[in-house]
C-alpha cells in the first residue's frame, strides 16, 4: 500500500486522490494534458472558462462582447488577489498572452496568433485580430492568466517546455488567483492543495485540503481506493471494475469522453530513425501508411483489449463534437490487402522500427500498444515497443526534437471544435511560432489542410464550415495521413463519501469536490 501521509492538524476535511501519472510541472503553459490542465485549473483561472456542461461562462472576465468582428472587448473582475496579494489587472492578462505564446508554451495556439492585446484601462483589455474568427475565445478556458509581477520577479517570464530537463521556478511554484494554493509539490510523487482564503468567489467544494499522489501501479491504486486511503482514482482497470462496484465503499463513474486515441507516423525525416531501411523512410510513402491502417484491427482492440468500452473512429475527433462524422466510414481491416501493399511498396518481407508509446496516460495505454505490435507483426512488420511514464515519453515525442517514428497518442480538442485538429494535430509544421502542427509529432504535411483549417477558424456559417471541415476529414483520410482508432471510455474510481462533476473532457475540478466528513 501507498502511505500518503497524515493531514495537518488544521485540516479539516481532506480529499486524498490518486492518478497513474503525475503532475510534472506547475506552470500553466508547459504540458497540454487534460489531468495536469484540471490540476492548474485549481489555483490558476481563465478570463472565461467552462462550466458542468462545457458551456462559456465568465470567471477573471466578468462579461466580454464583440464591438466589431476583428475586435473583442473583456471586462475584467475588480478586487481579484493572486495568492501572493498583488492585485489581478489589465497588465497580467496582456503578459500572459504574450507568454502563453511564446516559444516553449505549449498552449500557443489558445489564442489567435495574429491577436493583439490592448489595454483600455486597468480592467478592461481589448483583444484585435486580423480577421474575423469565430472560434478565437474557444481555447481561452485552459489559458491561465499568470502574475506579470510575480513572474519578472521570479525570472519565469519564458514559460517552462515539456523539453526542460532542469525545472523553472513557476514549474516548482505557482501565483493564480484560483480558490486553492499549493503547499506542497514534490513532482512525480505527491503535491498538496489547500483553501485560498482571499479567495474572490464563493466555492462549492466543502474540502479543506486535498492531496494527490501518483499510484503508478494499477493493483495498488485499486486497493488503495477500496480500502479508503484515497478517495478518487483515474483510471479504474477495466478488468477491476466489477469488483470496485461490489465493494460497497466506492463506485465507478464511467461516461464518454472526448478523447480520441490515434496513431502517428513520421513523414517528415528522409530516414526513419531505428529503423532496419536505411536511406530513406517508408512512410513518406502513402501505400506503407495504408498498410499500416489496414493491418490494425481496431474492433478487436475495442472489443478485447478495451473490453467493450471505446468507440473506434474513422476521425481524429468525437463524433458529438462533428454533427457530419457519421458520414466518413472508417477502413476495414483487411492485413492481406496490407501485406500486398508493402510488398508493391518494396519491402514483401516488412521492416522494423521503434513505436513510442506512454505507459501511464490512457486507459490501457501500453496494452493497445503491444496489441498493434502484434498485429503489425502478422504482415511481417517487426515493432521494438518504447513504452515509458508519460513525463518520458512527451519530453521525447514533442518539440524541440519530436523524436519519434511511430507513436500513439490521445487528444481532446480544447475548443471542442474541429478546427483544432486541423490546425494543431493534422498542421504542416512550417512555422513554430504560430503553433500550427504543435502536435503533429510526425509532421504530415499537406498544404490544402493548411488552406482548409484557416477557411475554417474564419467561417461564420455554420453549413459551409461543417462543409470544409469534411473536406479536411476526407483528405487526412485519402493520404492515410493519421490512424484513428477510438474513443475511450472514462472510468473514476469514487468513494460513496465523495460528491464532484465528470465532464466528458476527462478533467478533475477540485472546486466541485465535496467529502462528507
Amino acid at each position: 500500500m501507498v502511505g500518503l501521509g497524515a493531514a495537518p492538524a488544521e485540516a479539516q476535511n481532506v480529499f486524498r486522490f490518486a492518478f497513474q501519472g503525475d503532475i510534472k510541472s506547475l506552470d500553466p503553459y508547459s504540458l497540454k494534458e487534460s489531468f495536469t490542465i484540471g490540476m492548474h485549473g485549481a489555483v490558476y483561472e481563465s478570463l472565461i472558462t467552462r462550466d458542468k456542461n462545457l458551456k462559456y461562462a465568465p470567471q477573471l472576465a466578468e462579461s466580454w462582447e464583440t464591438p466589431e468582428p476583428t475586435r473583442w472587448r473583456f471586462h475584467l473582475r475588480k478586487g481579484v488577489k493572486f495568492h501572493d496579494g498583488s492585485p489581478f489587472t489589465a497588465d497580467d492578462v496582456i503578459f500572459s498572452a504574450n507568454r502563453v505564446r511564446a516559444p516553449g508554451s505549449n498552449f500557443q495556439t489558445n489564442v489567435p496568433s495574429d491577436a493583439e492585446f490592448v489595454k483600455v484601462d486597468d480592467y478592461t483589455v481589448d483583444m484585435k485580430l486580423k480577421t474575423p474568427n469565430p472560434i478565437a475565445i474557444a481555447q481561452f478556458s485552459t489559458w491561465y492568466i499568470m502574475s506579470k509581477a510575480w513572474a519578472e520577479k521570479n525570472n519565469a517570464v519564458q514559460p517552462s517546455p515539456p523539453t526542460a530537463t532542469s525545472p523553472s521556478y513557476a514549474a516548482l511554484h505557482e501565483n493564480g488567483t484560483g480558490p486553492f494554493v499549493i503547499a506542497e509539490h514534490q513532482p512525480g510523487v505527491r503535491t498538496v492543495f489547500k483553501k485560498f482564503p482571499g479567495y474572490w468567489d464563493k466555492v462549492e467544494s466543502n474540502i479543506d485540503e486535498a492531496v494527490f499522489t501518483t499510484i503508478g501501479n494499477s493493483a495498488t491504486r485499486v486497493a488503495a481506493l477500496l480500502s479508503g486511503e484515497v478517495d478518487w482514482i483515474d483510471p479504474v482497470p477495466l478488468q477491476d471494475q466489477p469488483r470496485v462496484e461490489s465493494s460497497g465503499n466506492a463506485v465507478v463513474m464511467a461516461g464518454p469522453e472526448l478523447r480520441t486515441i490515434f496513431l502517428g507516423m513520421d513523414q517528415s525525416r528522409d530516414e526513419l530513425k531505428d529503423s532496419s531501411v536505411k536511406g530513406k523512410n517508408p512512410f513518406k510513402d502513402k501505400r506503407v501508411r495504408e498498410a499500416f491502417y489496414l493491418a490494425i484491427d481496431e474492433d478487436t482492440i475495442a472489443k478485447r483489449v478495451m473490453r467493450g468500452q471505446a468507440t473506434p473512429s474513422a476521425i481524429l475527433i468525437a463524433p458529438s463534437l462533428y454533427d457530419r462524422s457519421g458520414e466518413i466510414k472508417r477502413p476495414a481491416y483487411d492485413p492481406k490487402k496490407a501485406k500486398a501493399l508493402l510488398t508493391e511498396a518494396g519491402y514483401p518481407d516488412g521492416f522494423t522500427l521503434t513505436m513510442d508509446c506512454p505507459n501511464d496516460r490512457y486507459v490501457n495505454d501500453e496494452a493497445i500498444c503491444q496489441a498493434v505490435v502484434s498485429m503489425l507483426a502478422r504482415v511481417g512488420v517487426k515493432v521494438n515497443l518504447n513504452a515509458q511514464p508519460k513525463a518520458k515519453y512527451f519530453a521525447k515525442v514533442l518539440a524541440p526534437g519530436y523524436d519519434t517514428s511511430f507513436y500513439l497518442v490521445g487528444w481532446t480538442p480544447s475548443s471542442q471544435d474541429s478546427h483544432n485538429i486541423l490546425y494543431e494535430i493534422a498542421g504542416c509544421r512550417n512555422d513554430p511560432k504560430s503553433g500550427r502542427g504543435g502536435w503533429n509529432l510526425g509532421n504530415y504535411c499537406n498544404p490544402k489542410i493548411d488552406e482548409i483549417a484557416d477557411k475554417v477558424e474564419q467561417e461564420t456559417d455554420a453549413k459551409t464550415r461543417d462543409a470544409l471541415i469534411k473536406e479536411g476529414f476526407d483528405t487526412i483520410q485519402a493520404d492515410w495521413g493519421y490512424i484513428p482508432l477510438h474513443q475511450q471510455a472514462l472510468a473514476w474510481g469514487v468513494s460513496k463519501k465523495v460528491t464532484l462533476v465528470q465532464r466528458p473532457d476527462n478533467m478533475l475540478m477540485l472546486y466541485w469536490v465535496s467529502k462528507q466528513p
